[in-house]
């Protein structure tokens, strides 16, 4: 059974950074894609990033480019949001989601594993 643990999320202010990591066990195969996705109060769950463990092809939310960067570390089995230039609105629970096989899906449906989520909150 795949299990991910989100770490990372914290209080900072706007322009800062934050990294978010996604340490994931269980996974039987490297055919498997790894994503974030933030869910504010009030509003639906939205795709951050992706990533494709076989490959390593990403993409990310239109909100997000040139600011946040998905990457992985294979020996760890982890996955890391790097996240600059944050701003108020980037507020949010943000959840590390998985599924068997290479498609970046962007929609929250696709994902089977889930974990519980980290707090970012970004002040002005």
């Amino acid at each position: 059974q795949v299990q991910l643990i989100e770490s990372g999320g914290g209080l900072v202010q706007a322009g800062e950074s934050l990294r978010l990591s996604c340490a994931a066990s269980g996974v039987t195969t490297r055919m498997f894609t790894t994503a974030w996705f933030r869910q504010a109060p009030g509003m639906e769950r939205e795709f951050v990033s992706g990533l494709k463990w076989s490959g390593g092809g990403t993409n990310y939310g239109d909100s997000v480019k040139g600011r946040f960067t998905i990457s992985r570390d294979n020996a760890k089995n982890t996955v890391y949001l790097q996240m600059n230039s944050l701003k108020p609105e980037d507020t949010a629970m943000y959840y590390c989601a998985a599924h068997y096989g290479t498609g970046l899906d962007m929609i929250s449906r696709a994902y089977i594993y889930w974990g519980r989520g980290t707090q970012v909150t970004v002040s002005s």
